[in-house]
């Protein structure tokens, strides 16, 4: 069986030299016997879904007044730069919100947690710092938040966007180096 794809639909802005501000407009699933894109009206309803993706595959039937018989509910295509989030992802503890900023050269999405105080954090250490100094969350614990980064569909990624050359400078040497 299939692992459906998980996907949200990205809208970039530019707003400095360095970063993009990805506004997500859908939360989508991709139904396990249809095959069919399915939006997801929420994105508590998706990380709910994408934390049981192994165990629980979406299929149409979850969502609301909808079967395999009815079409799909939009089509993958390049109008919008898609990224597939990885499954069984924990969901985001209450109070908190992750956040994911595109990079100008559409690389990677870095994910960050907002606290319930507005920090906003980038790694596992920083979120047991804030939760050690914050004994009001009780019961959440470090290893409930991941911060891997969803995987940039490459084919919907605009054609006048500069892209980085992903060969690392050790690697490009170490080329030349073997080319004498």
């Amino acid at each position: 069986m299939a692992l459906p794809f998980m996907m949200i639909k990205l809208h970039a802005n530019i707003s400095n030299e360095h970063w993009l501000s990805g506004s997500i407009d859908i939360h989508a699933a991709k139904c396990k016997n249809c095959t069919k894109w399915r939006v997801i009206d929420t994105k508590e309803a998706f990380e709910e879904i994408r934390c049981k993706a192994f165990e629980e595959p979406f299929h149409c039937s979850l969502k609301a007044n909808c079967s395999c018989d009815d079409p799909a509910d939009f089509e993958y295509d390049s109008s919008r730069t898609w990224v597939i989030d990885k499954p069984n992802l924990p969901k985001t503890p209450q109070g908190f919100r992750r956040s994911l900023v595109l990079r100008k050269d559409y690389s990677k999405l870095d994910p960050y947690y907002i606290s319930p105080t507005g920090k906003r954090m980038r790694t596992r250490n920083e979120i047991a710092a804030y939760l050690k100094d914050h004994p009001e969350c009780k019961g959440i614990a470090p290893t409930n938040f991941d911060f891997s980064s969803p995987k940039i569909m490459q084919d919907t990624v605009l054609e006048n966007v500069e892209q980085k050359d992903f060969i690392s400078a050790n690697k490009k040497a170490k080329i030349a180096k073997d080319d004498i």
